[in-house]
């Protein structure tokens, strides 16, 4: 009986092809990640999401800005000028008042007697005025027929021009007692608001007293004045002699319309302590937005620049070497370009020089950009806006040349 069996191929033949298996695997996976690490290298940086604005050509106005005081345009303390007893107040504190109006009421009664007495004293002067001129006409003609002597009738003259001296004192009497009747009743002198009252029906007044009974302030139309450096004061003179100036008043962190007025006095000195110069506007104020002692943002109108090349104030940065912008290319990769600001009002700049109009400019997202770095426009919201023309030219030569491989 034969054995018989079969030849089993050695280990070495089966190790062999999969150890060749495993390092084409090992290899294959380290050339693929080798390639990504490269692909990943080549691949641009993302684009960083900013938000524009465009350099646009706008007539600008030239202003001066202060800070501004608004003041009554007329102010009058009301004072009794006659002592007595208050019977009457005829307003309410805080009230509106035309000029003309009763104001107080002072007891008339002594006033009126001392006027009353007056009177009868020049009714009695005058009778005895009036006798001492028919005597000197009597005495006239006997003085000439000797009946009476020289110094007789010359003593008649005497008192009959002493009577009408007395009849001139009397009549100044009359009219000053007239007059201090004429002061118990407190009319005002002119229109506007009154303030705090400081004395009520029944009190004791004086005549001419420390305090005020009110304080009357003519608020339509009212004052602002505001000062600006002297430096200025050239330019404000120049433009003034061309016509009125334009005043605008708005009360700080208010949400309110400004008020216009106009530009209605210049100082006739400068201060030497601040160097400023005064100036105020006047304000007919018919809403009442201005209110004595109220402290306001000022900016005067010198006049309007035409052409003049404007940008959004919030893509305008500071650096070392001074003011710049971000704007944006073609390409949609941006440059840094220095700029001269001659001023900026609101959220506007007036860019001198180093902008022309219809630059785009970067007006958020700064932080993150550099010369050469790529962005992707977007609106206030965050979403992707409309690209410029000057982006759509390279997104259009891009996709005819993908059609024209395809």
């Amino acid at each position: 009986m034969r054995a018989s069996f079969t030849a089993r191929p050695p280990l070495a033949a089966f190790a062999l092809p999969a150890a060749f298996a495993v390092v084409a695997a090992l290899a294959a996976g380290c050339g693929g990640a080798d390639g990504k690490a490269a692909a990943a290298r080549s691949a641009p940086p993302p684009a960083v999401p900013v938000t524009v604005g465009s350099a646009v050509r706008k007539t600008m106005p030239v202003e001066l800005g202060a800070i501004g005081r608004v003041e009554p345009l007329q102010t009058v303390a009301v004072r009794a000028l006659v002592g007595g007893q208050l019977l009457r107040v005829a307003f309410r504190e805080g009230q509106d008042v035309a000029k003309g109006d009763l104001l107080f009421l002072i007891d008339p009664r002594p006033y009126q007697a001392a006027l009353d007495s007056a009177g009868a004293r020049l009714a009695r002067d005058r009778v005895m005025s009036a006798k001492a001129d028919a005597d000197v006409r009597r005495y006239a003609e006997l003085v000439t027929k000797e009946y009476v002597t020289k110094e007789q009738y010359d003593q008649i003259q005497a008192t009959a021009q002493s009577l009408k001296a007395t009849l001139q004192e009397d009549q100044a009497a009359v009219e000053s007692a007239r007059l201090q009747v004429g002061y118990c009743a407190i009319h005002a002198p002119i229109g506007g608001r009154t303030g705090s009252l400081n004395a009520h029906a029944g009190n004791l007044v004086k005549p001419n007293d420390d305090t005020p009974l009110v304080v009357v302030h003519q608020i339509l139309p009212i004052y602002v004045s505001f000062a600006v450096p002297e430096s200025h004061l050239p330019e404000i003179k120049r433009h003034q002699a061309q016509g009125e100036l334009e005043v605008r008043a708005v009360p700080p962190n208010t949400a309110v319309t400004p008020s216009h007025g106009e530009l209605t006095f210049v100082d006739n000195q400068v201060d030497r302590t601040t160097g400023t110069i005064l100036l105020k506007a006047t304000f007919q104020n018919q809403d009442r937005s201005l209110w004595p002692g109220q402290f306001v943002n000022v900016v005067l109108t010198l006049a309007r620049q035409p052409d003049a090349v404007v940008v959004p104030a919030q893509a305008v940065q500071n650096g070392q070497q001074g003011q710049f912008v971000f704007v944006v290319r073609e390409d949609r990769t941006v440059e840094s370009r220095s700029i001269v600001v001659n001023r900026t009002i609101g959220a506007e700049a007036v860019v001198e020089r180093g902008l022309a109009p219809g630059e785009v400019v970067v007006t958020d997202g700064q932080i993150r950009l550099a010369p050469g770095v790529r962005v992707e426009e977007k609106n206030g919201a965050g979403a992707p806006a409309a690209p410029s023309p000057a982006a759509q030219a390279p997104a259009a030569r891009r996709r005819a040349a993908r059609e024209s491989l395809s």
